[in-house]
């Protein structure tokens, strides 16, 4: 076994993490930095791009400083999926800023559209994805108008715009182009159809790709080295890989800003409340696109998010890790419901006019049993997904990764929950899929499900509720549900 490292790095919606890891995918070193989001007005959510950039290339920077002469097989990106922006193709200068999956100002422009939209997608008309984005600042941004009309505008996803200032290649990947809304159901290009809908030129947008294989390099003058850039993909993709699921039936949870369940599918489908999804592309000839790995998805959009928010807007924690800590103190939430709906309410259901909803209030609720309210919410929002799931597969384990794992409550919360156990690997499992998944495209490892061999089992948490507790708190979830949003 070659002792040459492979590199991690997750541009994920709240830090950067890099990281390299041996061939035996052990972690020899990691750097993280932090992202900060603004809210400049109701619905929207914005982060720099300069800020991500810089973050990477420090990032960067700092790791291959500390692990010296060793060489780098390959590094592999991921990134935060459904946010987009617009930037300049001579200079590479942002024209606008990173609008963030969770942004919402493009709501009423969906409203246009009709349900062909959503049958040739197979995704909902939900402000979550791309499509809607990009639509909107070619309509109101006048940066981008302006370089439209001067022939030099670009538009794309993070990982485009990274890779397109680091490495002159202005390409993604078919994970990333399933979480557009311009790719139909099993398509393996832009659809024209649904460019046409909603407005996108595709000579705006980067090129489509596999998700691994020889797909260029990144270098930067801070940098030693160029690297081999072996993987492009979506973060919750990347997680699927590092998490070990990388077989159909297989699911896996990352609890992060949100909460992202994926598992795995033998062909291209549709669930109701459920996305189809590309799990990853192999290559075939040069760049063209091979086998396809399928996947369903659904997502939680506030988990972490809703604890920070708990801990510094209503100023119940230092932060929201201290908060989760707190619900060790609490057997239960004495009665408080809470609808984590601060990003809208995503599957199964799909209201992105919800809100975040707190009931059952009264004189002898502490802090200790809102942070214990949240957490149930965040385990029954993850229940909700799991069960539309299980109506297409078996689901035997979930395997759990992201920073609130690391929480002995959360977790044991969520097998009561599920009825389920759960397997608790490791937090950092994005960074470590994107790190796989670069080995896998240089060669290191023969395929994905080799690479997940090398992977340690995990702590396995099991249920402690019976059946008629989980049944009867499942009921009143979804009673709270119905009444919270609207249903």
């Amino acid at each position: 076994m070659s002792s040459a490292l492979l590199l991690g790095i997750d541009a994920g919606t709240t830090a950067v993490k890099v990281a390299a890891f041996d061939q035996r995918l052990d972690t020899v070193v990691q750097a993280r930095r932090p992202v900060a989001t603004s809210h400049p007005q109701p619905g929207f959510v914005e982060q720099d791009p300069e800020t991500i950039l810089q973050a990477v290339v420090d990032g960067i920077a700092e790791v291959l400083d500390r692990v010296g002469p060793r060489e780098i097989a390959a590094a592999g990106l991921d990134h935060q999926g459904e946010s987009v922006l617009g930037w300049d193709a001579a200079t590479g200068a942002p024209l606008t800023p990173v609008v963030v999956w969770q942004d919402k100002r493009h709501e009423g422009l969906l409203a246009r559209l009709d349900g062909g939209v959503v049958t040739r997608s197979g995704l909902p008309l939900d402000p979550y994805f791309s499509a809607g984005k990009l639509a909107w600042l070619l309509e109101n941004d006048s940066a981008v108008a302006h370089a439209r009309g001067g022939g030099t505008l670009r538009l794309g996803t993070v990982d485009a715009f990274i890779t397109d200032r680091l490495g002159g290649r202005f390409a993604t990947d078919l994970s990333t182009a399933s979480r557009t809304q311009l790719l139909a159901v099993g398509g393996r290009d832009w659809d024209d159809r649904l460019l046409t809908a909603f407005g996108v030129p595709r000579g705006l947008l980067p090129t489509v790709g596999p998700t691994f294989g020889r797909l260029g390099s990144l270098r930067h003058p801070s940098w030693p080295v160029d690297l081999a850039l072996g993987a492009q993909l979506v973060d919750q993709q990347a997680a699927l890989a590092g998490s070990g699921a990388v077989r159909p039936g297989e699911i896996k949870a990352t609890y992060g800003t949100g909460v992202f369940v994926l598992g795995r599918t033998p062909r291209a489908e549709a669930v109701a409340g459920l996305l189809p999804t590309i799990a990853w592309a192999a290559p075939s000839d040069g760049d063209a696109i091979g086998e396809v790995s399928h996947a369903l998805d659904g997502g939680v959009f506030a988990a972490g998010s809703l604890l920070d928010w708990l801990a510094g807007g209503l100023g119940l924690a230092d932060d929201g890790a201290g908060l989760a800590a707190v619900a060790a103190g609490a057997p239960d939430s004495a009665g408080v419901r809470i609808l984590p709906a601060l990003a809208g309410l995503g599957a199964p259901w799909w209201r992105p006019g919800a809100h975040g909803v707190i009931a059952g209030l009264h004189g002898g609720v502490g802090v200790p049993h809102i942070a214990r309210a949240a957490l149930e919410a965040i385990a029954w929002r993850v229940v909700d997904i799991v069960d539309a799931m299980a109506t297409v597969t078996p689901v035997e384990v979930v395997r759990a990764d992201g920073g609130l794992t690391n929480n002995e409550t959360m977790v044991q919360i969520q097998a009561d929950a599920l009825g389920l156990p759960v397997l608790v690997g490791d937090p950092d499992a994005t960074v470590l899929g994107a790190a796989m998944l670069a080995g896998v495209g240089a060669g290191v490892f023969e395929s994905v499900e080799d690479a997940a061999r090398l992977l340690p089992a995990g702590r396995l948490v099991a249920p402690r509720s019976d059946a008629s507790q989980r049944g009867e708190g499942r009921r009143q979830w979804r009673e709270f549900v119905a009444a919270a949003a609207d249903l």
